[in-house]
């Protein structure tokens, strides 16, 4: 069986169709799934890129994307009411349903919904509050350990390449983006390409 680390963060939509698609993305395969939160934006400053919501058209054409991504799929996506936002008070929530700082996908489910379903403003405080009550975590969602290990799954994918979320690692090897869920599902299923096209990049010269 193999073991998928999944980076996220509950900032990008993508990453939420990913989630919401994953299970039927890899219907028939063996693996589990470890769901690690991490800092979008740090992973952004880390590689000195700005986030695709940060730049003019490309705003416009992401929210219209995804949309029609989750149209396609016949997933239910509101856009929140205010995007980019702060995720760190949701990240750290997350990690604060586990003692291990990896939140199960229930709570992960729960919290991507509380995003990108209904339209509300993700980061406002009352709401933020009530999701707390519902998913009752184990520890502070302030506490020292928890910001610690928000930053240290982020420094982690940043170690391992991990450039944008969603991101799926196994075995060493990185999927980024919705789009790399069937590359993903082949690899999982042994598909003989990987043996050889794989590391094929590795030999290609940078400009300049």
């Amino acid at each position: 069986m193999k073991h998928i680390t999944f980076y996220l963060d509950f900032i990008s939509p993508y990453a939420y169709l990913a989630f919401e698609t994953l299970p039927e993305a890899l219907m028939g395969q063996s693996y589990s799934v470890s769901y690690k939160p991490v800092l979008f934006a740090a992973l952004l400053k880390h590689h000195g890129q700005l986030g695709p919501a940060e730049i003019p058209g490309k705003r416009e054409w992401t929210y219209r994307h995804v949309l029609w991504l989750a149209h396609q799929h016949g997933l239910e996506l509101q856009l929140p009411a205010q995007h980019p936002f702060n995720p760190i008070g949701l990240l750290r929530l997350a990690l604060a349903c586990s003692e291990s700082g990896l939140p199960n996908r229930y709570v992960c489910e729960t919290i991507f919904r509380h995003v990108w379903q209904g339209g509300a403003d993700a980061a406002d405080a009352d709401r933020l509050q009530t999701l707390t009550g519902q998913l009752a975590p184990k520890r502070d969602a302030n506490e020292e350990l928890v910001k610690t290990q928000l930053r240290a799954h982020t420094d982690d994918a940043i170690a391992k390449g991990v450039f944008g979320v969603p991101t799926f690692e196994v075995d060493g090897k990185l999927f980024w983006g919705l789009d790399a869920l069937p590359m993903l599902k082949a690899y999982l299923q042994g598909n003989a390409w990987f043996n050889s096209a794989w590391a094929a990049t590795d030999q290609v010269r940078s400009w300049p």
